[in-house]
């Protein structure tokens, strides 16, 4: 049986000492109110509704899934009341527009927050996380009165959002959908089509479902420059209900007991969400903000895996250590005593507690380009926020499946057998690297777009901040050897692309990799330098890193030189 404890030392320490968030909040106005003591409380209570509310569920959503009947999803048993309980904390709205009811908390504050719900129970927190990137959307994009009819509702999670993009002919290529708009008389829009995939876009959980949906309007450009941004919401503001539907849910590997539906636009009354054919862009706004999100849902699978696979290895008896008594009478030890097993637990704790100051660093960022007084500062944390997005969703994902099956091999046969619950982590970790824009996708966008488009100017900025940072001595020359590496990846692209446009998506995967483990590196490497007392093991878990884990860039520098010709050179019967 699983378990779930939230871990609230370590959020403090990556806070308060790793970025001294009190420091950084009141030097932003909107922020001053938010002090350690608010925060720390705030932490508390949410990891008290995950542990005692949303984990007590997982493993029994799981087998239990969602259903479908005619059109109606429910949810499993006990979804529909600890919903409520996460809507009546308020748990969808601390990061909202105070003007509209929500709490304003800081991105710093809410990424470790969000860490604990995705960890405790991943499948009922996918019944309101789109909620919080539709009311971002809406605040962003929406008129007043948009605003004001839809965002105390969503911050309250009374009624919850809705992202539909996908079409079963247009995945990534999303200027080929067919979903039409056509304009009413009373300034609304019929919305006809039909979207796949849709995360929580029918089930039972709230009283109503707002969906944001890519369509075209009938004298729309070709391609993505003639995509609409529709609100559709299930009921309407009189109370009809709309003319869409669910036509099936998903049958799926993992994240069962989250509904994913087929919807069934069939003239369904829609309002325009910002300018005519702008709608990709303004749903970029809402894909962003899942993105990092789903990159803190792989953090939180990754933290569960290890909490449980180190319990377990703490209590499983089996074989005797190297250095130990030969007596074949003797107790057997426990497993972490060999030092495969403690190679598997460091790693995933190595790459559980980096993504976890990955996360709060992003956040930070986040607030900055929100929040500072200072124009240039708001503009210069919005290109590293856009430069480190696809990084946050695919490396922190990557690093979540690499932790659970890792936890899950500790469990050795055990970890193979449903009543542990490792393998269901290991199939909803999955999901992670595949939606919201699969990490190829993610790659190729942080590499063709965000260092490409540049000259690689934010991706050198960003290597020079870690350069400057104070580290401890025995971290100084591999953390710089890193960055150099980085750099020579970055040189070679800048190169290479001009002559030959496939190398950014020949290299992209290994030039992400390369990128995450050097962020990573910084990371441990300043908070080892903050390592006092009781966190003592903090330099520790830095030494395995910088030991057995940061070594992979060497290999990964030299298969970006490599270049494109190895894979794009095959003819296509070498396939």
């Amino acid at each position: 049986m699983l378990s779930y404890s939230p871990p609230l030392a370590d959020m403090e320490f990556v806070l308060f000492d790793v970025f001294d968030a009190e420091t950084e909040w009141a030097r932003m106005p909107a922020l001053r109110e938010t002090d350690k003591a608010l925060a720390l409380a705030v932490l508390a209570e949410a990891g008290k509704v995950a542990r005692e509310v949303m984990a007590p569920l997982y493993q029994a959503s799981d087998a239990e899934g969602a259903h479908w009947h005619n059109g109606a999803v429910s949810a499993p048993a006990g979804f529909k009341e600890a919903f409520k309980a996460l809507a009546e904390g308020g748990w969808f709205g601390v990061a909202g527009n105070p003007e509209h009811g929500g709490q304003g908390l800081p991105k710093m504050l809410t990424a470790p927050l969000e860490e604990m719900l995705w960890g405790a129970n991943v499948n009922l927190y996918l019944y309101g996380a789109l909620t919080v990137g539709a009311a971002v959307c809406i605040d962003t994009h929406g008129d007043e009165a948009m605003k004001r009819t839809y965002l105390p509702k969503l911050y309250g999670a009374e009624w919850t959002g809705a992202m539909a993009l996908t079409e079963s002919h247009a995945g990534t290529d999303l200027g080929m959908i067919r979903t039409r708009a056509e304009p009413s008389r009373d300034g609304s829009y019929e919305i006809t089509g039909t979207k796949i995939f849709i995360t929580s876009g029918e089930h039972d959980v709230a009283d109503n479902i707002v969906h944001l949906v890519l369509a075209k309007l009938p004298d729309a450009p070709a391609g993505s420059r003639g995509i609409s941004l529709f609100l559709v919401p299930k009921f309407l503001p009189d109370g009809t209900r709309n003319t869409f539907a669910s036509g099936s849910i998903e049958h799926k590997m993992g994240i069962r007991g989250s509904a994913t539906s087929v919807i069934n636009y069939d003239a369904a009354t829609g309002y325009l969400v910002g300018s005519p054919n702008g709608g990709l862009a303004n749903m970029f706004t809402m894909m962003n903000h899942a993105r990092l999100s789903v990159g803190i849902q792989g953090l939180g699978l990754g933290e569960l895996a290890y909490q449980n696979a180190l319990a377990y290895a703490r209590e499983r008896l089996q074989g005797r250590a190297a250095t130990g008594p030969r007596n074949p009478d003797a107790p057997a030890d426990s497993i972490l005593v060999h030092p495969d097993v403690r190679r598997m637990l460091l790693t995933q704790r190595a790459l559980t507690e980096g993504g976890r100051a990955f996360a709060a660093f992003v956040g930070m960022l986040l607030d900055r380009a929100k929040y500072a007084t200072d124009p240039a500062e708001r503009k210069s944390a919005q290109s590293l926020v856009d430069l480190l997005t696809p990084v946050a969703k695919a490396f922190l994902t990557d690093r979540g499946l690499e932790g659970a099956v890792l936890a899950q091999q500790v469990f050795g046969g055990h970890g193979y057998i449903v009543e542990h619950g490792m393998e269901q982590i290991v199939r909803d970790a999955r999901i992670a690297q595949i939606y919201e824009g699969t990490n190829g996708v993610q790659a190729l966008d942080f590499t063709a777009r965000k260092v490409l488009r540049d000259g690689g100017a934010t991706l050198r900025r960003l290597l020079g901040q870690m350069a400057g940072d104070p580290v401890p001595d025995e971290f100084s020359a591999p953390l710089t050897d890193a960055l150099a590496m980085i750099e020579a990846a970055t040189a070679h692209l800048l190169a290479g692309a001009p002559s030959d446009p496939d190398l950014p998506g020949a290299i992209s995967a290994d030039f992400l990799e390369l990128t995450g483990l050097g962020i990573y590196a910084w990371l441990w490497a300043r908070m080892a330098q903050l390592d006092v007392d009781w966190r003592r093991n903090k330099t520790d878990v830095a030494r395995f890193f910088y030991a057995k884990l940061l070594p992979k860039t060497r290999t990964l520098l030299a298969s970006i030189e490599a270049g494109s010709d190895s894979v794009m050179a095959l003819p296509e019967e070498s396939f």
